[in-house]
């Protein structure tokens, strides 16, 4: 199958490695061409639970040298709109576009640009950290889950089957929006915290200010899924953001590291969305409301902030 990456971070350097070593011709789309350069001259560095290993990649910011089969959009969820156009000229009849992105509207932007038929969504819970150019850390692995199902031998079922050629636990599901649900609100109750705080995922609930905050974070996100019928995949939202933080202890927070490197982060995606859709629905989101401008208002003065 031939892949085509969009993205240089840690999930898209990952993706593309594992899929270039179960035998997929692999390329990756980067829009700033010194990096592109750089990752062409020394790879793809992988280390962590997969093992250690480095991959050569043609990495571009140009032309693609094939028709992709799969497009595999990750980059930023405030930049999928632009990914998805940087990549409109390049599919084929029978390309088909995935996003795995953490927050709302990735499909449904995907879907202008594409249309529905072409476009699969989903989750993933691996787990990696970005160490540098093309050098990541693989600190987890879990399941992927894609979808819709769709027919069988369709679009759906032969990126199962490379996916979990590629060493990646993957499943269909046609619940895709009720899966990214449920990462969302797990996002809510922990990413803007850790950026605000600058604290590890495990010290959010065990300080009593945050844990409050967290609370009526997720409480929001709970009522607006529900108003908008969400079937989430487990009970009991607040005590599996908690587990996730407990599981996670040490990690570093999406968010919180792109904080510390100066980045815009997706804020506006995950607690921005549910203020945005408390909205449209009526019911109040104080307090996602209120860290997401937190966490703006720390993006927008990166240069001002005492050290």
């Amino acid at each position: 199958m031939n892949f085509l990456v969009v993205g240089p971070g840690a999930m898209g350097c990952l993706f593309a490695a594992r899929l270039k070593i179960a035998g997929n011709d692999v390329a990756m789309l980067d829009h700033n061409k010194k990096r592109a350069r750089r990752i062409n001259e020394h790879g793809i560095s992988v280390n962590g639970v997969s093992g250690e290993y480095t991959v050569h990649i043609p990495t571009m910011a140009g032309n693609v040298p094939f028709t992709p089969d799969f497009i595999l959009v990750c980059v930023k969820s405030n930049n999928t709109k632009e990914a998805g156009e940087s990549v409109a000229s390049f599919i084929g009849p029978d390309t088909t576009v995935i996003t795995l992105q953490n927050g709302l509207g990735n499909i449904e932007a995907l879907a202008e640009i594409f249309g529905h038929y072409r476009v699969l969504g989903g989750v993933t819970a691996q787990g990696a950290t970005l160490l540098g150019e093309g050098r990541i850390m693989h600190a987890g692995e879990g399941e992927t889950v894609i979808g819709p199902k769709g027919k069988e031998e369709g679009r759906a079922q032969k990126l199962l089957s490379t996916m979990n050629k590629a060493g990646f636990e993957t499943r269909l599901a046609d619940n895709v929006e009720d899966l990214i649900w449920g990462k969302l609100i797990i996002n809510v109750g922990i990413n803007a915290l850790t950026a605000v705080t600058r604290l590890k995922n495990g010290r959010i609930p065990m300080i009593n200010g945050t844990r409050k905050i967290m609370v009526e974070a997720v409480r929001e996100a709970v009522t607006v899924g529900e108003a908008k019928g969400i079937n989430l995949p487990y009970e009991e939202p607040l005590s599996r953001v908690i587990k996730v933080c407990e599981a996670t202890k040490e990690n570093v927070a999406s968010m919180l590291q792109d904080v510390l490197k100066e980045r815009i982060t997706e804020v506006e995606m995950i607690n921005g969305a549910i203020a945005r859709e408390g909205d449209r629905l009526g019911i109040p989101t104080p307090v996602n409301r209120t860290l997401t401008n937190l966490v703006q208002a720390i993006q927008e003065t990166y240069q001002e902030r005492l050290r």
